[in-house]
């Protein structure tokens, strides 16, 4: 006859043992954090692999590493683990202590070098958080629930989500001296069809059609010109480099480019005429609003591209 009282194959204990080990990277340094012994936490996690039936942990003499079981097992422990304490927040039954799984994701370029530093800088302030970064060439669909924030350009369609506003950004289009010497400087849009200029596939927007706009307010005059070039790619940095060694003209983020128009390495073309907004945003669901560590990074992020605006004399890149 099976037990009467069978103990479940996942209990809730495991999932936070399990996240802890995971975290420490071994046995020993996991007895630490738990306070209590190695054999101990060898014995927890053997009685783990029995319930659920299949190895979690590849253990060495030097090193311990998860199976692709032990990854899936770790994922949901931490996904569940937030949502604990999303509703212990909700309730009232938390103090405010930035805690948890925190899942992130930014364009490739930005995510890379602003969003990653930032999120050392705030793992350090806030040890309780644990954070996953995802870079992408194109951002999420906003009902995707795979990500509780969003580093975005331009602020999002929905209303169903929250857009802070994080930062001002606007793309400027430049050339190298020598290719603008070569071959000319344009002095209205639809020049641009005479030259070279460099296509970035990004985002959703229309692939090579630049719009430009001269005026403000009802005297406003938008021009939508359908470029071409020889050189197209997914990677910000890249077409920066191909500007700089003199391919073509450019449309790209102020901060990505400020540096090498300070330097005379580009110049400005067509500087009377603006592009379309891209502001920087941190987008999340509505739910996640009470969250501690969702409101303490989006925070966090704030503060640091806020002070990184006033200073303005760095380096940057936006998308």
């Amino acid at each position: 006859m099976p037990a009467a009282h069978a103990l479940p194959a996942i209990q809730p204990a495991d999932l936070g043992f399990f996240s802890v080990l995971a975290s420490c990277g071994s046995l020993s340094a996991a007895a630490r954090e738990l306070g209590i012994t190695t054999p101990a936490v060898s014995k927890h996690l053997a009685l783990m692999e029995a319930r659920v039936g299949v190895p979690l942990v590849n253990r060495t003499t030097r090193r311990m590493g998860l199976t692709p079981e032990g990854e899936l097992y770790l994922a949901h422990a931490r996904r569940i683990l937030g949502e604990i304490h999303d509703l212990e927040e909700l309730l009232g039954l938390s103090r405010a202590t930035p805690k948890g799984l925190l899942r992130v994701n930014a364009t490739l370029g930005f995510g890379r070098r602003h969003i990653a530093p930032l999120i050392s800088r705030f793992a350090r302030l806030h040890p309780q958080v644990q954070v996953q970064l995802q870079l992408s060439v194109n951002p999420p669909a906003l009902t995707d629930d795979a990500f509780d924030v969003c580093i975005r350009f331009g602020a999002p369609p929905e209303a169903r989500v929250i857009a802070r506003h994080l930062a001002h950004n606007r793309r400027l289009l430049c050339a190298s001296p020598d290719y603008l010497a070569r071959h000319g400087t344009p002095k209205v849009p639809n020049d641009l069809v005479h030259h070279n200029c460099l296509g970035i596939r990004q985002g959703e927007e229309a692939y090579g059609v630049w719009r430009l706009t001269r005026g403000r307010g009802r005297h406003a005059v938008t021009e939508s010109v359908k470029t071409r070039g020889s050189l197209t790619t997914n990677d910000g940095e890249i077409a920066v480099r191909w500007a700089l060694e003199g391919h073509g003209i450019l449309m790209r983020a102020e901060w990505d480019i400020e540096r090498h128009l300070r330097s005379g390495q580009l110049v400005p073309v067509l500087p009377a005429y603006s592009t379309p907004d891209a502001d920087i945003h941190a987008v999340y669901p509505q739910r996640h609003q009470s969250a501690a560590r969702v409101r303490a990074f989006v925070d966090f992020v704030a503060q640091a591209l806020s002070d990184r605006g006033r200073a303005r004399g760095g380096d940057g890149d936006t998308e």
